[in-house]
Parts: structure tokens; sequence; C-alpha cells
């Protein structure tokens, strides 16, 4: 059976309007000139960020994949794909922030990151635990959810206000 993880809905809703929040002002306080040109750009930056937060995973009985949009790719980011029976353990790297991160590391010497960030994070590590016989008590998200939700809302008071300062 195949099963499908989306980007967790609070990163993705934190980097669209942390994008908002740094892009709004602009096609009020561009010139003349550049009004135009301006709106256009904010919306294909828009496009942008809407599309490389759409990454998945996907999970079978014989595999895991990470499969990334087209814009993503030419910005550097790939798909990769495992066998469940390749992966030999996982290991954890402490990040500069005190967090940890998780690579699946493969019989090949082979490493890829665990996505951390990833909407039903617990049926996903459960799906992980059972095709690889992995304890996977110690892996959570790379960040505390709060911390996403409280950026979003941040993005959205900067939004309003800028809107409320540039009506009135």
């Amino acid at each position: 059976m195949i099963e499908k993880f989306k980007t967790l809905f609070f990163v993705k809703s934190s980097l669209i309007s942390l994008y908002l929040a740094l892009t709004v002002p602009i096609p009020f306080i561009s010139i003349d000139n550049l009004k135009i040109p301006s709106i256009i750009i904010f919306f294909l930056g828009l496009y942008l960020i809407i599309n490389i937060t759409s990454d998945y995973v996907e999970t079978s009985n014989n595999k895991i994949s990470y499969k990334t949009s087209f814009i993503s790719k030419t910005l550097g980011k790939k798909n990769w794909e495992i066998s469940w029976k390749d992966i030999k353990l996982i290991k954890s790297l402490p990040t500069s922030q005190g967090s940890k991160v998780y690579y699946f590391n493969t019989y090949q010497g082979d490493n890829f990151l665990v996505p951390q960030r990833v909407e039903n994070f617990e049926k996903f590590l459960l799906i992980v635990s059972r095709n690889t016989g992995i304890s996977i008590n110690e892996l959570s998200y790379i960040s505390p959810l709060w911390t996403y939700k409280l950026l979003t809302l941040l993005s959205v008071l900067m939004i309003v206000g800028e809107l409320f300062a540039f009506i009135i």
C-alpha cells in the first residue's frame, strides 16, 4: 500500500506567510514605472515558494521515496528512493540550534535525510519502524511545532499591519 506524506501544513504556511509579509509592501512602495513588473515578480515568487514547499514522501511495502517538484530540482534538491531492505540504521547528528537531524544510512554507505517536517509524522515513523525493524523512539520533529505556528502568526500580523498602513 502506498502512503503519501505531504509537507507539514504549519511549515508550509509559515514560509508562505513570511514571504507575503516581506513582499506585500513592494508593489505599494514601488515607483509607477515599476508597479506592474513588481506585481508580476511578486506573483512569480509566490508561485515559486508554494511550489518548493510541496515536496512529499511516499512509502510502499518495498521502498521509501522523497519527491520534489521541478523547481526544487532546478534549485538543487534531489529526489531519492531507498529500498527498505537497504537501510542499515538511522543515525543522528546535532544541529547548531540544539536539535537533531536524522539520516537513513544504507549498506552501500549512502546517507539520506529523514524527512522530519511531514504531516502524520507519527504514522510515518511507525511505517519506517515496521519496514526496517529500527527503533524510532528518539525521532521527532526537527523543531517544535509551536515555532512554525509562532512564525505564521507573526507574519500574518506583519501583513495586517502593512495593509493597514497602506490602506489608511
